[in-house]
């Protein structure tokens, strides 16, 4: 194994490792953003307004993108273990 085939394996891994997490992080990201406004205009500082919609649209989007998710690390699984004949040369 040299290094570059390692610097490679580790970069595909963190591509995929964002990939898994963006459609969580961007609801989440989305949703806060609407409640921080709806906050900010109806002067509203209900700690729990924060977290439950937040919580709720990160399911929704984990259960809506489920599928592509378990699509996407099959198929980096797949590649991986047929890599590994190069792996130990």
């Amino acid at each position: 194994m040299t290094i570059d085939l390692i610097i490679g394996m580790a970069a595909e891994a963190i591509k995929v490792t964002l990939l898994l997490a963006a459609p969580m992080l961007t609801v989440g990201l989305a949703v806060g953003l609407v409640v921080s406004i709806f906050q900010a205009v109806t002067q509203i500082q209900e700690m729990t307004l924060t977290f439950v919609p937040k919580i709720v649209a990160v399911m929704v989007a984990l259960i809506v993108a489920l599928p592509w998710m378990i699509n996407l690390m099959v198929t980096y699984t797949r590649e991986l273990f047929q890599a590994i004949p190069m792996y130990i040369r």
